[in-house]
């Protein structure tokens, strides 16, 4: 059953999101009021409340939300085939983005507007009848370490995560979570699936614990002293750096932060986006929704509502966090994104392989 969004936001927020949105899309007209989009989303953060409220206030398009992960998600909208009520699909993995699409289930679409604003390194490629998927957002995979315990030098490439000298101090999430996938597909892509599966034994080796939890857990069990390094995307650490609790505050205080990878390919960057579903009924206002998350409102508000990093070509980065997390830039990885895809099923082998739970 579809659901609606609640609006649990600020109203000069929306307000200041709102008049860039009409500007971009025009003002609803009456009609307007009737129509509806139906969104089937993996992204379970708070702040994008703002985006849908944003939309519907700027359109009069109302949006029906369902909430699930990338891969529920993807097994629904097989499981529905052609009577599937999916208008736009919201992922936040770029191997699920390209499993969606390799099994065909997004429609192409034409958008000028999207093809100038999104880079082409973060979007499908373009086929005769469009582009299928187009990233809104990216979020560096990074290392968090305790700064007493563990010295920069020690940690400051992917590799080095599997090395003895690491034994007893690092912490994951799952290994088969999608964040995760991503990256040990990446890994394996440089250095070759032989040394990758090494690698992955190496750190299945240097476990302080079982994996389990969640990114925010991993950096917490840095602070708490029951791991000396951790595996995070960037927006979970740049929450904790934001947040006004004393206890948030005392956490960071206790790790660093780095962007493994800056001598050799640069750190691995994951993607947030969207497509239009195949079977979609409200094709026109799924175009329309998919052009608004390009916006530079829109966008700016990836960046400081949720903090990550935006997609769209000259949209400046104002979340302090981030900017001063990675020192200002960093090298970013380079791969192609059906390269990563495909490696899914071969990555969960070796890590059942090597016991990688």
């Amino acid at each position: 059953m579809f659901k609606k969004a609640p609006l649990a936001i600020g109203i000069s927020s929306i307000a200041g999101i709102a008049v860039s949105a009409a500007a971009l899309f025009g003002a609803a007209g009456a009609s307007a009021q009737e129509q509806v989009l139906n969104l089937y989303s993996a992204r379970h953060y708070t702040t994008d409340e703002a985006l849908y409220t944003d939309f519907t206030k700027a359109t009069g398009i109302k949006i029906n939300r369902v909430d699930a992960d990338d891969a529920g998600i993807l097994a629904r909208l097989k499981a529905e085939g052609t009577a599937s009520a999916a208008d736009v699909i919201m992922l936040v993995d770029v191997a699920r983005l390209w499993k969606g699409d390799a099994d065909g289930l997004f429609a192409p679409i034409k958008s000028p507007m999207l093809e100038k604003a999104i880079p082409a390194a973060l979007r499908a490629k373009a086929g005769p009848d469009g582009t299928t998927w187009f990233g809104y957002s990216t979020r560096a995979r990074v290392v968090v370490y305790d700064k007493v315990r563990v010295k920069k030098a020690d940690v400051d490439t992917y590799e080095e995560l599997g090395d003895a000298k690491n034994k007893g101090l690092l912490c994951t999430r799952s290994g088969s979570h999608p964040y995760n996938l991503s990256l040990f597909g990446a890994v394996a892509e440089h250095v070759g699936d032989a040394k990758a599966e090494t690698w992955l034994k190496g750190m299945v080796d240097n476990m302080a614990r079982a994996p389990k939890g969640g990114d925010t857990d991993q950096i917490k069990g840095v602070a708490s002293g029951e791991c000396g390094i951790a595996i995070t995307n960037t927006y979970y650490v740049a929450r904790l750096m934001r947040s006004d609790k004393a206890e948030d505050k005392a956490v960071m205080d206790k790790v660093s932060v780095v962007f493994p990878n800056q001598e050799s390919w640069g750190t691995h960057m994951n993607i947030s986006g969207a497509a239009v579903a195949k079977n979609a009924k409200n094709t026109a206002n799924a175009v329309k929704f998919m052009e608004y998350l390009a916006s530079p409102t829109a966008q700016d508000y990836f960046a400081n509502g949720n903090n990550e990093y935006p997609s769209v070509a000259g949209v400046k980065l104002t979340n302090s966090a981030l900017s001063t997390m990675s020192g200002g830039s960093f090298k970013q990885e380079a791969l192609p994104v059906a390269a990563i895809g495909a490696s899914q099923v071969k990555i969960q082998q070796m890590l059942d392989r090597v016991g990688y739970k």
